[in-house]
């Protein structure tokens, strides 16, 4: 039998009636979300997650250039990107320049490589260039699978999110420039897109505190992007859930990509 159907089964036995305790809660969320994902999604989840595998993780600096260059901006990519997903660039648009990191091996000039610097076969970053990306109303083509949506209240939870992230010596900010990001995490810093929904906001924090607690140096140079946002996301489904917030299942389908 499989650990899901294990788990699956373990949950079964919790009372069908409303829990009384937030243990049962989450229990009781944590059994609906094993039931969304052995349910399946198949097309739609596939859409879905190969897209968003597809899309870089920008840095803070060139969040900021997309956001200075094209306000506008919801989603970008680079111009095979985009044909990769079955959209194409329109003739005559600009693209938004940002730098991209130039990855090598450093080497003397005898062209041995320089132990001094970094060991043999090493990558190390040696510059950055310019690159370019469009917006995605800046194509045409298939249309892209929606992004998660999250409805409800959840009151005065909010607050106290936020003063938990600050207990923990997090500072949380909440910028414009940031867009079209929701929300950003970078080592004791967190940054929420204002303008959202006492929902979507409560749902990206709740994110991107999993991303800060989780995430630190080790676990993230040992983890993949995959594993860090399918963690983050079903740590935001929980959690939601445990406050009455009404999900989507972009949420399910995320989970359902560390067991792909």
């Amino acid at each position: 039998m499989s650990s899901t159907a294990n788990t699956t089964n373990k949950l079964a036995t919790i009372d069908s009636k409303k829990p009384s305790t937030k243990q049962e809660l989450i229990a009781a969320n944590i059994k609906l979300l094993i039931e969304q994902l052995e349910a399946g999604h198949s097309e739609a989840l596939t859409n879905y997650l190969t897209a968003m595998s597809r899309f870089h993780s920008y840095s803070f600096g060139n969040v900021l250039e997309i956001a200075r260059q094209m306000p506008q901006a919801t989603r970008v990519a680079g111009f095979w990107t985009w044909k990769n997903l079955g959209r194409s660039v329109k003739a005559g648009q600009k693209g938004i320049r940002i730098l991209a990191p130039i990855v090598g091996v450093r080497r003397k000039k005898n062209g041995e490589a320089n132990k001094d610097i970094t060991k043999q076969n090493e990558r190390v970053l040696l510059g950055f260039r310019n690159a370019y990306v469009f917006d995605v109303s800046q194509t045409d083509g298939v249309d892209l699978p929606e992004m998660r949506e999250v409805s409800g209240d959840p009151g005065e939870n909010l607050d106290r999110l936020a003063a938990f992230v600050q207990s923990k010596g997090i500072q949380l900010v909440y910028n414009p420039n940031i867009a079209p990001a929701l929300g950003m995490s970078y080592g004791g810093r967190i940054a929420i897109l204002p303008g959202q929904s006492k929902a979507e906001t409560f749902a990206t924090l709740v994110h991107e505190t999993a991303h800060e607690l989780l995430h630190k140096a080790e676990r993230r140079t040992a983890t993949t992007k995959t594993v860090r946002e399918t963690e983050a996301e079903a740590v935001a489904f929980v959690v939601g859930k445990a406050v009455g917030l009404v999900t989507g299942s972009a949420s399910a389908d995320y989970v359902v990509l560390a067991v792909m």
